[in-house]
């Protein structure tokens, strides 16, 4: 169902607004209860302990990077367009920012840059993420149904979603920007690794236990 007001439906209308990764109010008890799955159905964010409770509801897992809510591309564009909105890899995952984002340095006037905020972009991108698109086409009078999919909900479900999960776990050490572009217009990316974390002991390296020989 279509939102009047803006012209969103109306589960993105909440996705775009929904703050993710607080604690989950029902489940508040519970270790690992960050609410960082959107249920496309009842367009609502909930933890992974309320997963039981939506068995058969499109689900949509959102992930961090660096405090900012992150979709893989490959679940977003079952649901909306997403061409010319710059993509990032998180281990070897093609990801989508669902909010504009601040600008980190000022944009000068030979840059490409994002058409709703003025972010820096790599070519030949147009917006740095969805809420820049979308607000984009609204101010411009344009029609949200054009880039709106059907998608299958047999694509979002608990079976689905859970299979989805195990097969991989992303962390935010390794996220890379978009460095070379192939025909098709995707980037092409090795994500980047951060140093690993050394832990000292702070004493002098003890070696491997001796044991007196056998008699």
């Amino acid at each position: 169902m279509m939102n009047d007001r803006s012209g969103k439906p109306a589960w993105l209308e909440r996705l775009m607004a929904e703050t993710f990764f607080g604690g989950c109010g029902v489940h508040q008890n519970h270790r690992k209860n960050e609410k960082n799955v959107f249920c496309l159905h009842c367009s609502l964010s909930i933890c992974p302990h309320c997963l039981p409770s939506h068995p058969s509801h499109p689900l949509l897992q959102v992930r961090r990077y660096v405090y900012h809510d992150v979709v893989r591309l490959g679940d977003l564009e079952k649901l909306i367009d997403c061409s010319n909105i710059q993509a990032y890899t998180i281990n070897g995952a093609k990801v989508i920012f669902l909010k504009q984002r601040p600008q980190s340095r000022p944009c000068k006037g030979s840059s490409n840059a994002c058409c709703t905020c003025d972010r820096i972009l790599q070519d030949p991108f147009l917006f740095c993420s969805l809420s820049c698109k979308v607000d984009h086409m609204l101010e411009e009078g344009e029609d949200l149904s054009g880039i709106l999919h059907q998608f299958q909900e047999s694509d979002f479900t608990y079976s689905h979603f859970e299979a989805s999960n195990s097969a991989s776990s992303d962390q935010d050490s390794q996220i890379a920007p978009p460095s070379s572009y192939g025909s098709s217009g995707n980037s092409v990316i090795s994500p980047l690794r951060l140093p690993r974390l050394v832990l000292s002991l702070g004493g002098r390296r003890k070696g491997a236990p001796q044991r007196a020989p056998l008699s």
